[in-house]
């Protein structure tokens, strides 16, 4: 079982990894001004950091409001599915870092980031989140937004071995036009496609096109982009995204599919056929799906 799934803040042998030297990627130091603070009441650093990093991202929200969706009275505690979960239904991208590096490189870029601290012992948890907000590499310091602290300064040490308790687990809370300093592909659009399941549509095409002005090959992007504006029912943008996904990939057998299925629904029979058939010659683990939209499009207009 994993840490994302079964540990909660109750706010109430140890992993060691170096600190990188500064570079000119990674300045010396760098705090961030723009973040609000919140003081968080008993057992509510969830909803408080989350409610600093969306406020930063660019929806005002207070503590009170996101404490139903993100706090478990049972467990006085929030668990970190209820945190990334919170952040998608208001459009954010909730992206998953992990350990210092990357935490520091996101800071430098101007992302603030959730983490998760054991304030206790490893037998004896005392789980807190606190958003970070800068650093100081010359004097070995962490800045944080903690409990009822504004820019509270801990050591690397005491940071590292409360950070290194909760196994390094990091959050960024990011509009979808803004992409992660530490971003890989797969990573990040597998976070936009959570928007995708939020329903947020609008704000997962764009995520979808901040990932393809990265990676302009991407199928996942290219899919999803088409899929969500399917879900608006915007069949023309649907369209261009499959045809764009059947260029770049001509033996996808889902992007021809899919666009057979949006040629369809406008009423371009024959093009959805010829789409349609090649899909089914392409194969794959997914050619009955094929196959019933190939007949489907046979029987006539949708």
């Amino acid at each position: 079982m994993s840490i994302a799934s079964l540990m909660i803040s109750s706010c109430g042998s140890m992993l060691s990894r170096q600190w990188p030297q500064p570079t000119e990627a990674l300045p010396i130091r760098h705090e961030l001004d723009t973040v609000p603070f919140y003081p968080q009441e008993a057992y509510q650093c969830g909803p408080a950091s989350l409610a600093m990093t969306l406020t930063w991202s660019g929806i005002q929200v207070d503590p009170e409001a996101i404490t139903p969706e993100v706090f478990t009275p049972s467990l006085k505690g929030s668990l970190q599915s209820a945190m990334i979960s919170t952040a998608r239904r208001r459009g954010r991208v909730a992206y998953p870092i992990s350990g210092v590096e990357e935490m520091l490189e996101e800071v430098a870029a101007g992302h603030p980031v959730i983490i998760l601290q054991n304030l206790g012992l490893a037998w004896y948890p005392v789980w807190h989140y606190a958003v970070v907000v800068g650093y100081d590499l010359e004097q070995g310091i962490v800045l944080l937004h903690s409990g009822v602290t504004s820019q509270k300064r801990l050591s690397q040490r005491v940071f590292n071995n409360t950070w290194a308790r909760g196994d390094y687990w990091g959050l960024l809370v990011l509009p979808p036009s803004r992409l992660p300093a530490t971003a890989t592909e797969h990573n990040y659009v597998s976070a936009v496609l959570g928007l995708e399941k939020a329903q947020q549509w609008l704000a997962a095409i764009e995520g979808y096109n901040t990932a393809l002005a990265r990676w302009f090959s991407s199928l996942s992007a290219r899919m999803g982009l088409g899929n969500s504006y399917y879900a608006l029912g915007d069949l023309e943008s649907a369209e261009a995204a499959f045809r764009e996904a059947t260029r770049q990939f001509p033996t996808n057998g889902m992007a021809f599919n899919n666009l057979a299925q949006v040629l369809w629904e406008q009423g371009k029979q024959q093009e959805a056929l010829e789409a349609a058939s090649r899909a089914v010659d392409l194969g794959g683990p997914l050619v009955e799906e094929y196959r019933r939209t190939l007949k489907e499009i046979q029987k006539g207009k949708p």
